[in-house]
C-alpha cells in the first residue's frame, strides 16, 4: 500500500479507537452524556451495557483497518473500509443524526476513493 491510502486509513481508524473510548469509557459521564444526546444519567446508566457492547464492535472495525496497514493488504483494507461506510449509514439512518455520517461514513468513502485510486 501507498502512504497516501495508509494516512487515510489510520484516520478512520484512530475515529473509531475514539469512538470506543466515548461509548466504553465515557457513555455515563457528562461529555458521553452529551456527546450521544442521552436523556438523563439514569439512561446512560440503564444503557451502558450496550454502549460497551457497540464501543466493542467498533474496537473490532479500529483493529481491522490496523491490522490491514500492518499486513499490507488492500483487500482488507476494502473490506473494513466498506464495513465503516455501511456502519455510518445504518447509524445516521436509524437514530436521525446526521453526524454520524459525517464522522464515520465520509471519511471511510474518502479512504475508499483513494485506496482504489493508489
Amino acid at each position: 500500500m501507498k502512504t497516501i491510502p495508509i494516512i487515510f486509513i489510520g484516520l478512520v481508524a484512530i475515529i473509531h479507537l475514539y469512538i470506543v473510548y466515548l461509548e466504553m469509557v465515557l457513555w455515563t459521564t457528562k461529555k458521553g452524556i452529551k456527546i450521544f444526546g442521552l436523556k438523563s444519567k439514569e439512561f446512560a446508566e440503564e444503557t451502558k451495557v450496550l454502549a460497551a457492547n457497540q464501543g466493542l464492535y467498533n474496537g473490532f472495525l479500529a483493529v481491522g483497518l490496523i491490522w490491514s496497514i500492518v499486513i499490507q493488504k488492500t483487500e482488507f483494507a476494502l473490506f473494513f473500509l466498506i464495513c465503516v461506510f455501511i456502519a455510518g449509514l445504518y447509524g445516521a439512518y436509524s437514530t436521525k443524526k446526521k453526524s454520524i455520517l459525517y464522522i464515520q461514513s465520509i471519511p471511510a468513502l474518502i479512504s475508499i476513493l483513494i485506496l482504489l485510486k493508489f
